[in-house]
């Protein structure tokens, strides 16, 4: 079972993995195939995601709060993206095959958890887009691709950039070690977390904003300084 924690001041979505003891040497050479059910019920769920995303934007523009329905939803398929890129290609932790659920699954070596909805100003979804474009850049410079040869006739782009790059020095190390390197791993589990993070602000699941910080490691950091959002709600309930 994966750790929780119940600190305060930790973002209020999370990212939680345990690494497999033994993983198997051979078995990410063939994942992409394994995966294929998963990318395609994924690719449907995306396309809800984003849609029901503008709904609770209207919603939060209305009413100041999040649909709890449409929460749990978005919340869900993180989790189960999360869960297949743990197995997959974003980390290779894990031999265990993921499970089709947008809920939980407590005792799956990946989880997600996210802290209850709570009301965000309703301002909020017409500038969540661009408050958030400095850290699409950050992510898109980690995940994204290089061009690495250009002659003026051919071009060559390496795609994934720093996770594609990653990922292969651990399936090699995988390979001939059976082990996964801890700080590679550490890193690709920093890079999934900064990524998630940076969803759940756009998609509206937290009004915190993300720190610019990679949190490398399978748990989260024990204290997160509070975000804006946090103190201004403390400040008030004091008052």
């Amino acid at each position: 079972m994966y750790w929780r924690g119940g600190i305060m001041n930790r973002y209020p979505v999370r990212l939680y993995a345990n690494p497999d003891p033994a993983p198997g040497r051979w078995l990410w050479l063939v994942k992409w195939l394994l995966l294929i059910p998963h990318f395609v019920v994924l690719a449907v769920l995306w396309i809800v995601l984003v849609v029901l995303t503008l709904v609770a934007y209207v919603a939060v523009l209305i009413t100041g709060r999040y649909p709890t329905g449409i929460y749990d939803f978005n919340v869900g398929v993180l989790r189960w993206s999360w869960r297949v890129g743990y197995y997959g290609y974003q980390a290779l932790g894990t031999d265990r095959y993921p499970p089709f659920a947008l809920a939980d699954v407590p005792d799956y070596p990946a989880g997600l958890d996210a802290d209850p909805p709570r009301p965000l100003p309703r301002w909020r979804p017409l500038v969540a887009w661009l408050l958030a474009f400095p850290h699409v850049l950050i992510v898109a410079a980690l995940t994204g691709g290089w061009r690495v040869y250009d002659d003026g006739d051919t071009v060559v782009y390496v795609s994934g950039g720093l996770v594609a790059v990653t990922v292969l020095i651990v399936g090699v190390a995988l390979l001939f070690t059976g082990r996964h390197p801890p700080g590679l791993y550490a890193l690709l589990v920093g890079v999934a977390r900064w990524v998630t993070r940076t969803i759940a602000y756009i998609v509206l699941l937290t009004g915190a904003y993300p720190p610019f910080r990679l949190d490398q490691g399978a748990r989260e950091p024990d204290h997160i300084p509070p975000a804006p959002d946090d103190a201004d709600h403390r400040t008030a309930a004091l008052m």
